[in-house]
Formats: C-alpha cells, structure tokens, sequence
C-alpha cells in the first residue's frame, strides 16, 4: 500500500467497517486504548519537560524563541484550557494513527529514538516506509497541509523538526498525516526533498539539518539574544500594531517586547498589541491573566 491512498483508505475503512484481511485488529485496538491510557497519564501526572535541553522537535523553532528557553527564561505557564487542548491534539493523533493501522496501512518504527549531533528525539513514525509526522491542526492550519504550502509557512518548525529525523534515517521522503480537529477532515502532505524537479525543493533544502544544529548551539551561548523573528503588523485600520501569529504563540513574548506589549481579550482570543492608538473596547490583562483597570 501506499501512503498516495492513506486517506481515502481510512475513510473507506470508516465508512463500510471493511477491514483488509490481515489486521490484528484486537491487538490494533488494544495498543490504543493502551497508549490512550500512557497520554493521559503523562498529562494529569509530573510530567514536564527541560526547556533548556536542545531537542529535535524544537530545532525549527526560532533563534530568539530557542535563546530565551535554552538560557531559563520561565516563559508564560500554559493556562488549564491550554493543557487540555495539547492533551485532545495528543489523544486525536493516537487515534489516527489507530486508524491508518486498522486500513490496512504499515505503520514501523514509532516512537524511535534518533540523534544528530548529540541532538536527540523521537520519531512519530513510518507509514508505508515513509518518515510520517502524526498533527492535529486547527481549521486554519490545515489549509496548509493539505494545499502543499506548509513549506512557505512554518511558524511552529515542523519542516526542520521532520528533517532531522530524515537526516538520521538517511531518507528523503517525508510527510504529514494530519487531522483537522474542528471537523474530522485528514490529509497527507508529502515532500521529497531530493527530487530537484518540484517546486518546493529549493526552500526545503535551504539549509542542512547539520548545519542548523551548528549555528543554533552557538547562538543559545551567545550573551545577548539575536533580532526578533517578526515585525509588528497592523491591527485592522484602528492604527494599532499587534504581533503575527507566530509570534502570539511564542512562550517568550513577554519577555521579548517588555512593557511594550499589552493583551486585549477578543471573543476570537487574545490580540497582543505592541501600539495601541486607539484603546480596545474589550478586557486587558496583564501577562498573568490578571484584569487591567482602566
């Protein structure tokens, strides 16, 4: 089988409850309720991890971002519903990959452990002998796994992340296995990184793994951090400036933008507003949630 098929196998196999002849299916489906029962535990137990340690699944994340967590910056605490939204992204990609098992799909080496330069992580997996990445992704973020544009718009540092692993396992093929939590859509982005011929290629070769693991030990060293990663942009046509959204995701804003920056709670979520010309008719908070007078 082929990971070009993968998604319409599973609805397939969702849709008519045909299973292919030879799955394990009771062994399927207690290897989930199993690894349901290890996430879950993982998250209502101790269970943090050391933001200082250079780790694969951050290596594509930015140079100031990495600075501030590699030299002990606390970072924002993630709120309860936060927690429960990592928890429900975690549980949503065990059950696909439930699924891509059950649709008759090879799924090997899960959870392998890599290293490239004394930089280490674990691989989500191969499904038909293609290094997959398992996500979970809003509505939004969808869109560019399932139009190919991932590699133009990377903020949370996927391509570098899935690009270590290949580096490790000495393949050039790599994907995305990814469920849109909102409404249940899935699709499967493949890059191949060594055939010059594609559009993407360029970009995604931009720099080796290697390379980037060199460059980003010397600049978490550094003494002070490097430039910021975004510029501001407009908020609409009210003359405020807010941060992109890479950057209103970052742990570290707070300390990258000082007493500049100011949270505004939308009904969409929280706007961070680096200028404001024109005072928002809506909830400010400090960087700890706690409500501004006015």
């Amino acid at each position: 089988m082929s990971t070009d098929t993968l998604v319409s196998d599973i609805y397939r196999m969702i849709d008519t409850k045909d299973i292919p002849e030879g799955v394990p299916v009771e062994q399927v489906i207690n290897d989930f309720g199993e690894n349901m029962k290890q996430i879950l535990r993982d998250n209502i137990t101790e269970h943090e991890f050391d933001r200082r340690k250079l780790r694969m699944s951050n290596i594509g994340k930015k140079d100031r971002q990495l600075w501030y967590s590699y030299n002990g910056y606390e970072g924002e605490k993630l709120l309860p519903h936060t927690r429960i939204k990592f928890l429900y992204g975690h549980l949503i990609e065990e059950m696909v990959l439930a699924l891509t098992k059950l649709s008759g799909h090879d799924v090997t080496h899960e959870q392998k452990q890599v290293e490239v330069d004394g930089i280490k992580g674990s691989m989500d997996c191969k499904i038909d002998g293609v290094l997959t990445d398992v996500k979970s992704a809003s509505s939004y973020g969808f869109k560019k796994f399932k139009d190919g544009s991932l590699v133009n718009d990377d903020p949370f540092g996927y391509i570098d992340q899935i690009k270590g692993y290949a580096h490790a396992e000495d393949t050039t093929d790599i994907g995305w296995l990814v469920m849109d939590k909102t409404n249940g859509h899935l699709t499967y982005l493949k890059y191949d990184m060594a055939d010059e011929s594609q559009w993407y290629w360029s970009k995604l070769n931009f720099f080796s793994i290697p390379e980037r693991i060199k460059n980003i030990k010397k600049i978490v060293k550094a003494e002070t951090p490097p430039e910021r990663c975004y510029e501001v942009i407009p908020d609409g046509k009210s003359g405020n400036m807010k941060l992109p959204v890479g950057c209103s995701y970052c742990a570290y804003k707070h300390d990258c933008w000082g007493e500049d920056l100011r949270t505004f709670l939308y009904s969409n979520g929280p706007r961070y507003l680096t200028q404001v010309v024109h005072l928002p008719n809506v909830i400010e908070v400090d960087r700890d949630g706690n409500k501004v007078s006015q």
